[in-house]
């Protein structure tokens, strides 16, 4: 059955009543689509509130802090970290009361190693990503604070069954050496694309050996990334479909055949004065590459669905979140026909 969820991200301020849209909404998904409900995370409240700094409050022994230029590393925990962990408990107590009673998967977005080490500084130096040490050591701690971070999860709601969703957006220009170094004058070392395996698969193992049923890791746009991703031990690629182009798609093919499940991450929703939001055309952008690379149409049935970026509303951002399953039901036809 098609799977529809969302990346996690969500507009506004109050993160009950996102939560209660992303299970609530998901949960009442029409006949042959399968909602997905999600944990949000609402960048609107400020550093925290991205995936970085929730991430950054997940890890275990290793405080951060803000400085001028962002976050970095710390030699103690501080007044920031201290605020990341309660915006974590906040969120926790929120699903606790969306997901009450509910017993099902519960898809949970977590930043990547690799993206992780790249968007925080030593407390001494460049980039995370530039010491292969610290590297190495963030890796560690995040897989030990995703799993923590899972347990805690499946506490607020006991019936959760959790599908962890890993974002490395930045593996892309970490792999490629094209990273801006602390001054801006020079580039990083590219990550050579095995290590970058080696570190996102440690997380990967961590969740799953925390009780997640299913890990996919999402590449963002670039399909330079499938071929590392696949390399992972990841149950899912997910990958934004929109522009991936002939040369992405007989990538993503070649991995979707070799067992790895889909998670298309869809464009907004086009839209017209007569005709209104086109669920049929965002449908196409997936189904059309798919059978253009000899994908078998029966495979659709297999994909999860990604809600686009949310739009500047929680209101637009749930229109777009039922766009998404109107689509999911136009895929359905295609796959079912």
């Amino acid at each position: 059955m098609i799977g529809v969820t969302g990346t996690g991200d969500w507009p506004g301020l109050d993160v009950l009543e996102a939560q209660q849209v992303a299970v609530g909404d998901l949960v009442d998904a029409p006949e042959g689509v399968q909602g997905l409900p999600f944990v949000v995370h609402l960048p609107e409240r400020g550093p925290l509130g991205t995936l970085v700094g929730r991430g950054l409050a997940m890890l275990v022994d290793l405080p951060a802090e803000l400085g001028p230029h962002g976050w970095k590393l710390a030699d103690r925990p501080g007044a920031d970290l201290a605020r990341g962990h309660a915006l974590l408990r906040e969120d926790g107590d929120a699903l606790a009361v969306a997901g009450h009673g509910y017993a099902g998967p519960l898809v949970v977005p977590v930043l990547g190693p690799v993206t992780l080490a790249a968007s925080v500084y030593l407390a001494r130096g460049d980039r995370v990503l530039a010491d292969a040490g610290a590297f190495r050591e963030l890796t560690q701690s995040l897989a030990a604070g995703v799993a923590e971070h899972l347990a805690a999860l499946v506490r607020a709601v006991p019936g959760a069954a959790p599908r962890v969703l890993v974002h490395e957006p930045l593996l892309a220009p970490a792999t490629a050496g094209v990273l801006p170094t602390f001054s801006g004058y020079a580039r990083l070392r590219s990550v050579p694309a095995p290590l970058a395996a080696e570190r996102i698969g440690e997380v990967v193992r961590a969740t799953r050996a925390a009780g997640a049923e299913d890990v996919a890791v999402h590449g963002g746009a670039a399909w330079s990334t499938v071929s590392t991703i696949a390399t992972t031990g990841a149950d899912g690629l997910a990958i934004e479909v929109a522009g991936l182009g002939e040369a992405g798609w007989e990538r993503v093919a070649a991995v979707v055949e070799d067992g790895l499940r889909l998670w298309a991450h869809l464009p907004p929703q086009a839209s017209s004065q007569c005709a209104g939001p086109d669920a049929v055309g965002q449908a196409r952008t997936l189904t059309a590459p798919w059978r253009s690379v000899g994908l078998p149409a029966a495979g659709l049935a297999e994909v999860v669905l990604l809600a686009g970026q949310p739009a500047g509303t929680p209101d637009e951002a749930r229109g777009a979140l039922a766009g998404v399953v109107r689509a999911a039901r136009a895929v359905a036809e295609v796959a079912y026909a």
